[in-house]
């Protein structure tokens, strides 16, 4: 969320960063300052009535020692009529800055500004990274994951279908501990890097996904349970970063950084055709997260180091992979940069995205409160990063896909610690 005092002295910026986003609901920007402006008039007037509240309140008292009731009876009637004023004008103000932050939590973060030298921010030329040549012979015949799934018998969304409906999957033995290894690999992963596991709850409060900025974005997209008023969370990103919620840290304490390993529910309205077709877009999907929070100087070096971070990680899997910068209009609600990373998925032909690493700078700090101290005493709202390592689901179809050969899957080397195996028959 952005500030009021930030629009006030950026109205420019914000207009031209809008615009790259597609964005031209400029009036309510307009808005918010005119209902500012407003706010500030009525702070005045409620601090001239507490001071005169408080002046008649010491009069009352000094007349009430010389015992002057005519005086005292004037002097409470005007303390009654300011009192009634003053409860006029807070319900007034009130209402303003309701209507101040209803309109305030439905402008987007803005996006990032090129050309700042300081941030450093890594170049990418969109090549492909891989060790090895993935695509496959081309007089073999290549299989889709959902074929390879079949025909290994790893997971099956029918059998995800019958329980629970369209969109759900269940892996099945192998399958099973092809995803639990991938699962356990990537936290230790993370570990090693130096960031702390948190296991945490799948359902949280209103005031949890709307501090991280689903709601009102992303409100339909996600499953509610209305007898409880909880919701079921979208991504881990979610109870991880609101764990930090009102707090406020010393600035040598940053960066934080935090992992986590959840399940995710999205409802997907609206998605169709073979973007959503097995292990391709799922209700229910497991997923490894990781987040930083770090000052707003080295909010763009947590970036890169975490952008690094899932880079090894697909190159230690050998999947061919390319990363993506997402502009204006691709953004997400949240996010002032995003990279995205694609996986090369040779059954189907095209490229899935499995990771996304986004800098939200001050804009979910600013809704939960998150803040740090400097080293001059000053209090400024934190920054906060988040990024997938990795979506479990499209890097099994990725997986299977690159290493298949006709009579078994080869599994990456570094899972066969794992898996103490070293194919899938």
């Amino acid at each position: 969320m952005l500030k009021v005092s930030f629009i006030k002295k950026n109205k420019k910026k914000i207009f031209l960063g809008l615009k790259k986003r597609n964005y031209y609901k400029f009036y309510i920007i307009n808005y918010i300052l005119i209902l500012n402006k407003e706010s500030k008039k009525l702070k005045f007037k409620l601090d001239n009535l507490r001071y005169y509240i408080n002046f008649f309140s010491k009069k009352i008292e000094f007349f009430f020692k010389k015992c002057e009731k005519e005086k005292i009876k004037i002097m409470i009637n005007y303390s009654f009529f300011l009192k009634k004023k003053r409860k006029e004008k807070n319900k007034k103000l009130k209402k303003i800055n309701n209507k101040i932050f209803e309109n305030l939590i439905k402008i987007p973060n803005i996006p990032f500004e090129e050309g700042k030298k300081k941030n450093n921010l890594l170049d990418i030329d969109n090549k492909i990274y891989s060790k090895k040549e993935f695509f496959l012979k081309k007089n073999e015949k290549i299989l889709s994951h959902w074929e390879l799934g079949n025909k290994f018998n790893l997971f099956s969304t029918k059998i995800g279908s019958i329980i629970s409906g369209n969109g759900f999957n269940v892996f099945i033995n192998k399958g099973a501990l092809l995803q639990r290894s991938l699962i356990q690999y990537f936290l230790d992963k993370n570990i090693s890097s130096g960031y702390i596991e948190y296991v945490l709850p799948y359902l949280v409060k209103k005031n949890s996904v709307y501090g991280t900025g689903q709601i009102p974005d992303k409100k339909s997209q996600m499953y509610h349970i209305n007898y409880d008023n909880l919701y079921l969370i979208p991504t881990g990103e979610v109870p991880l970063i609101n764990i930090f919620c009102n707090k406020i840290f010393k600035e040598s304490e940053l960066p934080i950084k935090a992992t986590t390993y959840t399940s995710c529910f999205r409802r997907e309205s609206g998605s169709y055709g073979t973007k959503v077709r097995c292990l391709n877009r799922l209700h229910q999907f497991d997923k490894v997260e990781i987040i930083q929070i770090n000052t707003c100087k080295n909010s763009y070096f947590s970036f890169n180091e975490m952008v690094n971070h899932i880079k090894d990680l697909l190159i230690s899997l050998d999947l061919p992979f390319r990363i993506i910068k997402l502009c204006g209009n691709d953004l997400g609600f949240t996010s002032a940069l995003t990279y995205d990373f694609e996986v090369y998925s040779p059954g189907q032909k095209k490229w899935l995205e499995v990771s996304s690493v986004s800098n939200c700078t001050n804009f979910q700090s600013n809704r939960i409160k998150l803040k740090y101290r400097s080293y001059n005493g000053k209090i400024k709202l934190c920054h906060t990063l988040n990024g997938s390592s990795l979506a479990i689901p499209r890097i099994i179809s990725a997986i299977i896909e690159n290493y298949q050969t006709k009579n078994y899957i080869i599994i990456p080397k570094v899972l066969i610690p794992y898996m103490k195996m070293e194919k899938l028959l």
